[in-house]
């Protein structure tokens, strides 16, 4: 069964969000079935559906079921669905003030296999776009509490302002938003456990306030911790993005030349965030562009990358 794997293009799974725009259908090309905001394009998770080859059709999570280590590596287990998710941002408003648990919390708190440690790739960005890194110091739990319940949490956020090519990683229990004007790649544990801390007293797609997650999400805060905006240096053909113990992603910029990556037992997703890719395996080959996704199964054992543009790697260490 195994040996039928080859480069799979993906259908990305579309979400609407208060917060939402259009840049996802404008500058990554995706066809946006309805005129309602949409924030989040989920290019790889077990929703994302197959476009190309003989598993057209076929969903990831299905596919991890029936191939497990050979798509998915021997670290991880198939019941747990596919461990990572890559996703695209746009930001039209401000995101809720949120944070995520750990992998303990995770288990503890909501049964879920594992918690969510994220990163951020800034793609574009408007004049004056700012994320929300974490608290001031020496904020106390009870004054966070106090200051979200009084709607007036703004005094005690760190603020910082961003640009294309910067990187963030955030950590588990990190308290974070992006803000307005921010396209962006994000590459995370995959997990949707999200505890709400503030949402600026709007209202969601549906007219009511959306949920709050205030006693969960004052558990999990990492009241201390800032994480640093990077800038990474710009070393071609290929150059390192971010590294966490869950995932690594790596910047190729392809001038009409080829690229070649061993799998080592690993599967890798490659996004396309400007031009045209080409992707051969010895079990098949497919082209890409802007805001299209490939998995390369982890039991390819080499690829090349070939084409002009530019492609996100990731996978995990």
């Amino acid at each position: 069964m195994a040996e039928a794997l080859y480069p799979l293009l993906l259908n990305a799974a579309l979400k609407t969000r208060v917060w939402g725009g259009r840049k996802l259908e404008t500058v990554m090309g995706k066809t946006l079935p309805t005129a309602e905001p949409y924030g989040e394009s989920w290019e790889l998770h077990d929703s994302a559906t197959v476009a190309n080859g003989v598993l057209a059709g076929r969903s990831v999570g299905e596919l991890v079921a029936e191939y497990g280590s050979a798509l998915i590596g021997e670290a991880n287990n198939p019941a747990d669905g596919f461990p990572l998710l890559a996703k695209f941002l746009d930001a039209a408003d401000w995101l809720s003030i949120q944070v995520h648990p750990n992998d303990v919390q995770a288990q503890r708190l909501e049964g879920q296999p594992r918690g969510k440690t994220e990163a951020w790739v800034v793609l574009q960005t408007e004049p004056n776009a700012k994320m929300i890194i974490g608290l001031q110091p020496n904020t106390s739990r009870e004054t966070l509490a106090d200051a979200i319940r009084s709607g007036a949490l703004e005094p005690y956020l760190v603020y910082a302002e961003v640009r294309a090519g910067d990187v963030l990683l955030l950590e588990a229990n990190t308290v974070h938003a992006l803000g307005p004007g921010l396209l962006i790649y994000e590459i995370q544990q995959s997990s949707d456990v999200t505890y709400r801390l503030y949402d600026w007293n709007r209202m969601g797609l549906d007219g009511k306030p959306r949920e709050m997650h205030l006693d969960k999400g004052l558990e999990v805060a990492n009241l201390t911790y800032l994480p640093t905006v990077q800038h990474p240096e710009q070393t071609l053909p290929e150059f390192a993005v971010v590294e966490s113990h869950y995932f690594k992603t790596t910047h190729c910029h392809l001038d009409e030349t080829v690229l070649t990556f061993r799998g080592e037992g690993r599967f890798h997703v490659l996004t396309c965030v400007n031009g045209q890719v080409n992707v051969m395996a010895t079990t098949g080959e497919v082209a890409f562009g802007v805001g299209q996704t490939v998995l390369i199964p982890a039991n390819i054992s080499s690829y090349q990358l070939s084409g002009r543009g530019d492609v996100l790697r990731s996978w995990q260490p």
